[in-house]
């Protein structure tokens, strides 16, 4: 059984659902305390406490470590998962529409991990994993703002992992392939034949599957892991050999 996270205390956003949910279990499953923020508590119930928070707000992510405060001024792990979808070219999308999901997916995951610093800071074996995608690194059809938003995070991660290096914080990411979510089964139900649009996005990764949140929660364990103290401003990919490979049809 995994031991090195019995007693650390771990920010996780977006943790009512998907991906920010799974991580959450897995870290309590492993001995963690979980605070888990997000506009609603969803499932975390169990593994996290909840904290309402809204990253796109400054005044809600400033009120949201006030309440972590008052239960510790530790914090060994940030998982940066908060995040929105969005589909369309550049064609499609509207100011609004690009300045909410950048405020989301890029400066919702800045505000969280700054205001995480002074934490951070005491521990003795600091960890921020931002949750970025293959969108990063890939170009996917009909993927125009999100795309950029996830470019934006994996670029910020490095930026991020180079100044922290003085306070010996590491910081990494994952690039998950197209996971199976709630919002992705929310965008195959809308879908007019959803079983052939599901059929496409499983075809596009080489191993012919989406990637389970599970999947990507144990890669983001194992780059917050104290474990493993050498890596730091690495992007690890989840995304069934999507970005690697290219298999004959």
């Amino acid at each position: 059984m995994t031991t090195e996270f019995t007693g650390l205390n771990a920010i996780v956003t977006g943790a009512g659902s998907g991906i920010g949910l799974a991580v959450a279990q897995s870290l309590h499953a492993a001995g963690a305390k979980v605070f888990g923020l997000d506009i609603a508590e969803g499932e975390m119930s169990a593994v996290a406490q909840f904290i309402k928070c809204d990253v796109r707000s400054d005044e809600s992510v400033a009120a949201a470590f006030v309440t972590v405060k008052a239960s510790t001024e530790v914090i060994d792990i940030v998982s940066n998962n908060a995040g929105i979808g969005s589909m369309g070219t550049i064609e499609d999308g509207s100011t609004a529409e690009w300045n909410n999901v950048l405020n989301i997916n890029v400066i919702g995951l800045s505000r969280v991990s700054s205001a995480a610093m002074p934490f951070l800071r005491k521990s003795s074996a600091p960890a921020i994993v931002n949750t970025c995608s293959i969108a990063a690194t890939a170009g996917i059809p009909k993927r125009a703002i999100y795309s950029a938003s996830k470019g934006a995070v994996m670029s910020l991660t490095l930026a991020m992992a180079a100044d922290c290096i003085p306070d010996r914080i590491r910081v990494n990411a994952v690039n998950p392939g197209t996971a199976d979510t709630p919002w992705v089964q929310r965008l195959l139900s809308q879908a007019a034949d959803p079983a052939a649009e599901r059929g496409a996005l499983e075809g596009r990764q080489p191993l012919g599957r989406l990637v389970s949140a599970e999947e990507v929660a144990r890669a983001i364990l194992y780059l917050a892991s104290p474990l493993q103290a050498s890596t730091t401003g690495t992007i690890l990919a989840v995304d069934g050999g999507m970005f690697g490979l290219r298999l004959p049809k």
